[in-house]
């Protein structure tokens, strides 16, 4: 009986041994996990924002008071998480809000999540910047919330910004850096408070002067090609009105749409409007 037993002993152990041999191997050839998925490039290194519930104070100070429907139980270590509903334009928009702590955080991580949540099956559409990035339930709606952060709307991976027509933009004038093209505005329509949002671009204030504050979004492109995708994503939201100023190598998203000819007429850019239709 005890040979028996040794016998079945001695026959596990080798068992044991191959299947650990094969896992060691099996680690060898894939290589161990796959590296990170950087951050895009397009998405700007600030702002940063402490934890989820200064996303909430940051919306409700644009203008879209966000109330907390349910928080994550996360470790605040690495950072929270919380679900938040805006009114836009009379729409309830759901909001996912996800913030990595400012002290040593990753960016390629946040990158390598927001590019798992952009492929399929669950192809979400997301707004991020500096250390976060934010779920909008309702599509259409990223842009103003993009706006609102002075974040970039990330699309799912599988969608295409449709070629829309767009007017003739001029070729000049040019901005050697974004701050010449904020001091351009400033002197037409103002444009205070502003945050930069990596070095070609900013977000700022117009209408500080006359009592009628509004954001704007101001950005410089390397090619005419950039500057048209980033005008045809400003208007590829059926439901969400859009007005531009573009020239050159830039653009003006203004969150005052009454503005557009009077900031064009100043800068000599050409109106790209979209009334939401």
């Amino acid at each position: 009986m005890t040979a028996t037993v040794n016998k079945l002993v001695r026959a596990l152990t080798a068992v044991t041994a191959a299947v650990v041999l094969t896992s060691c191997e099996a680690g060898k050839d894939d290589g161990g996990p796959p590296p990170l998925v950087p951050m895009p490039a397009n998405v700007p290194a600030k702002p940063v924002y402490k934890d989820s519930d200064d996303v909430v104070r940051a919306l409700g100070s644009a203008g879209f008071p966000c109330r907390v429907l349910r928080r994550a139980k996360t470790d605040p270590r690495f950072g929270t998480s919380l679900d938040c509903e805006a009114e836009i334009d009379g729409t309830a928009v759901e909001n996912e809000v996800h913030v990595s702590n400012p002290d040593g955080y990753e960016r390629d991580r946040i990158g390598d999540a927001i590019a798992s949540r952009r492929k399929a099956p669950y192809s979400h559409t997301l707004v991020a910047a500096g250390n976060w990035y934010v779920r909008v339930m309702e599509p259409r709606y990223a842009p103003r919330i993009a706006q609102a952060l002075h974040g970039v709307v990330l699309r799912p991976e599988a969608d295409r910004i449709p070629d829309y027509p767009l007017p003739s933009i001029p070729a000049e004038p040019r901005y050697k850096n974004v701050g010449a093209l904020a001091d351009a505005l400033d002197a037409a329509v103002g444009c205070a408070d502003r945050t930069s949002e990596g070095a070609a671009a900013l977000g700022c204030t117009t209408g500080k002067r006359t009592g009628t504050p509004n954001c704007a979004t101001l950005a410089l492109h390397d090619t005419p090609a950039e500057r048209d995708r980033t005008l045809r994503e400003a208007i590829a939201y059926k439901g969400v009105p859009a007005t531009l100023v573009a020239a050159g190598n830039w653009t003006v998203n203004l969150c005052d749409y009454g503005l557009g000819e009077r900031v064009a007429r100043a800068l000599h850019g050409r109106v790209v409007r979209y009334d939401g239709g």
